[in-house]
């Protein structure tokens, strides 16, 4: 008699950020297979079947799935979690006739131009934009709109590669510009207002075409003057300021956002600013779980949601448990960043100090010492991570300062470097 076929999770990505949602789907009876284009991707390890391939190789990964059925392991899913890949997920759902988002939605979720253009198409607030097919044309639309803060960015990269705060009069704005050009893999640049105002992180279920959002909080760019013109974001912090009415205005608007952009079911991760008169603005929306310990932390520990259990359960074409996404609690977390300085890493001080301090949920470190440390323009130059909780903002704020007094990244400066 043969054996039953075995329903298995596709994760593109085995990275850290994979390695939350391969233990949940295991949890849930999925068997795990994971790929990544790096062999010794950490998520490899707790993967059930690893495959070298890369996120991007379609045609690879289409027979990937094929072969995994013919040997008995279906793939009956496809997540994405902290990759801006799904235009992939799309694709590889579509391939398989399996739940995943629309080809449609995957190509205007990773292109940012035309994101904005389903977005404002349908009513939706957002900042002015316009494409750049050149620098003559990005002097000419910065002169014509007005204005002094834009922003410049790639229109399909994530991470904050080649995102720069710019005005008119910049001396290295032509220099900013190609630099935004060649991080993108379409060549596109795009550039819009920049919107003075808090910012907000969302993270959405949508479920026939409603969106319930556990996923509500502040983002921090208190170091933005330290790494300008790149726009480097360091964290967030759970509850938000933004209460009440505005809150479920913001709601209100991520829901209408998902639904201009296709996504009737899955998630929507909302990027919102809420300008000085108090209106809320969609910057940008990918049709995916954050990466970055949003979902895997910052949720979970804030409201006793479980985000990742949903998308999983849409992901495999069951139907949510949506008792599941109403708040259960509210505590105060917080997750921060660290960063260097260009050099060489000598050594890392305070660590286990710093682990020991009430509230701290995690405190991982990418780097090592030895390593060269180059300077932060994107969000993948961090060298490392922790995530703390408390009863209230001001506490959480206080243990986030007491693990920066403590850990010391001890860097030899790039002048001091002996080649």
């Amino acid at each position: 008699m043969a054996e039953a076929p075995v329903p298995t999770l596709l994760i593109l990505g085995a990275g850290t950020d994979q390695n939350y949602p391969i233990n949940i789907a295991q949890e849930h009876g999925l068997r795990v297979l994971a790929v990544d284009s790096n062999p010794n991707a950490p998520g490899f390890r707790f993967a059930d079947e690893a495959a070298i391939i890369s996120n991007w190789d379609v045609v690879a990964l289409k027979k990937l799935c094929d072969d995994s059925a013919s040997r008995g392991y279906p793939v009956v899913g496809v997540l994405v979690m902290g990759t801006d890949i799904p235009h992939i997920a799309a694709t590889l759902a579509l391939h398989l006739n399996i739940p995943g988002p629309t080809v449609n939605t995957g190509k205007w979720t990773t292109n940012k131009f035309l994101m904005k253009e389903k977005l404002a198409e349908a009513g939706v607030a957002v900042p002015w934009y316009a494409l750049a097919n050149s620098f003559n044309d990005l002097k000419k639309l910065m002169r014509e709109h007005g204005g002094n803060k834009f922003v410049i960015k790639p229109t399909d990269r994530s991470g904050a590669r080649g995102v720069f705060m710019v005005n008119a009069d910049d001396a290295n704005l032509h220099i900013l510009y190609d630099e935004a050009k060649t991080e993108s893999y379409g060549g596109e640049v795009i550039v819009e207002a920049f919107i003075e105002g808090d910012q907000i992180s969302t993270e959405s279920i949508l479920w026939q075409g409603k969106a319930y959002t556990p996923g509500f909080v502040d983002r921090n760019y208190e170091m933005f003057d330290r790494f300008a013109p790149s726009v480097i974001e360091n964290g967030g912090i759970h509850p938000s300021k933004v209460t009440g009415v505005l809150k479920d205005q913001v709601k209100d608007l991520v829901e209408r956002a998902a639904l201009a952009l296709g996504i009737q079911n899955g998630v929507a991760k909302g990027d919102v600013v809420i300008a000085l008169d108090g209106t809320p603005m969609i910057i940008e929306m990918a049709a995916r779980l954050s990466g970055g310990d949003f979902s895997e932390s910052l949720i979970p520990l804030g409201c006793g949601v479980n985000i990742v259990n949903a998308a999983i359960q849409i992901a495999i074409g069951s139907t949510p448990n949506l008792n599941e996404l109403s708040d259960k609690w509210e505590m105060a977390v917080a997750n921060r960043y660290f960063f260097g300085t260009p050099g060489k890493l000598i050594a890392i001080h305070g660590l286990e100090e710093a682990r020991a301090l009430d509230g701290v949920q995690k405190l991982e470190i990418y780097a090592k010492p030895g390593d060269n440390i180059g300077q932060i323009k994107f969000h993948a130059g961090r060298l490392g991570v922790f995530t703390v909780v408390a009863n209230n903002r001001d506490q959480v704020q206080g243990r986030v300062r007491a693990v920066y007094d403590l850990i010391h990244f001890e860097i030899l400066p790039v002048s001091d470097v002996v080649v």
